[in-house]
């Protein structure tokens, strides 16, 4: 297994993550989402590398095979700790694609280091530019919504990761979405992170403010997000987005949820591929 050294914790002990580095070719890194590992991005790193990619997926620290420090599930450290791979491996004209909180890291990302080794961004389902519910940001999530995840991970975890993946593919009784093995898979990638990472990260991606960092991307964007993700809405992400950055290109996935690189992982796949490639992205598909 590989591993990046990512800083020191309190102890002096060395954190590491853990990362895949797959195929030759213009650099692709994906950031997974919460509660999550780079696990998630099974299906992306099976198919990106045919078709002369370098792809690049690490696991947050506390999620994964990462260590699992007591502190830094911060959005200032966790933009670090990007820097720690992209720097390590010296990666250079990257891609960076974030998943919902993975969004949040390249917004930091960018806001603080600048774009020397990015060449492109995507937000896939992503919680920038913010996500929470204030005076100046009517169209974001109640603080209540937020208060609820938490009370639930602290009563049960076990409980409430079941029940949230449910939610994360839009399964129900009409639309099964995703198998029960699926959903089973999930469940152990997620309960196998910390339980004081899961908590800290879900404080961190509904309460902090990437709008000013989001005001200073200049790079060629895109904005992929469901319309029917119950997990992070649309009218809170990702059109408020799409309003912050008019250049970037804004493809909404009708009918999908918040899992869409699952859910939509042929679609999602190919207009990477588009992206990254400069073709043009189908609206339809």
């Amino acid at each position: 297994m590989s591993f990046i050294k990512a800083g020191t914790d309190t102890n002096g002990k060395d954190i590491e993550l853990y990362y895949q580095d797959l195929g030759s070719g213009k650099p692709v890194v994906l950031i997974h989402g919460w509660p999550l590992s780079s696990a998630m991005w099974d299906y992306q790193l099976a198919e990106l590398p045919k078709y002369g990619l370098r792809v690049i997926a690490y696991d947050r620290r506390g999620f994964g095979k990462s260590s699992q420090p007591w502190d830094g599930y911060d959005y200032d450290t966790l933009a670090s700790d990007l820097k720690a791979v992209l720097d390590t491996l010296d990666l250079r004209e990257v891609t960076l694609v974030g998943f919902s909180m993975g969004g949040g890291e390249i917004a930091r990302y960018l806001g603080r280091y600048g774009s020397d080794r990015i060449s492109k961004v995507a937000f896939v389902s992503s919680v920038t530019p913010y996500l929470l519910k204030t005076e100046d940001n009517p169209d974001g999530v109640d603080q209540s919504t937020f208060d609820e995840i938490s009370q639930n991970l602290q009563e049960d975890r076990a409980a409430f990761l079941q029940t949230f993946g449910k939610q994360f593919y839009g399964v129900s009784l009409l639309n099964p979405a995703v198998s029960s093995a699926h959903l089973e898979g999930d469940f152990t990638r997620a309960y196998a992170a910390s339980y004081r990472a899961t908590l800290e990260c879900a404080t961190a991606f509904s309460t902090t403010d990437f709008r000013s960092d989001v005001a200073s991307i200049t790079v060629p964007t895109l904005i992929i997000h469901g319309d029917s993700d119950k997990t992070v809405p649309i009218e809170s992400s990702g059109e408020r987005l799409a309003e912050a950055l008019p250049a970037a290109q804004y493809v909404v996935y009708e009918g999908a949820p918040h899992g869409l690189f699952f859910t939509e992982k042929d679609r999602l796949t190919q207009d990477l591929l588009s992206f990254i490639g400069e073709s043009p992205i189908s609206q339809t598909y």
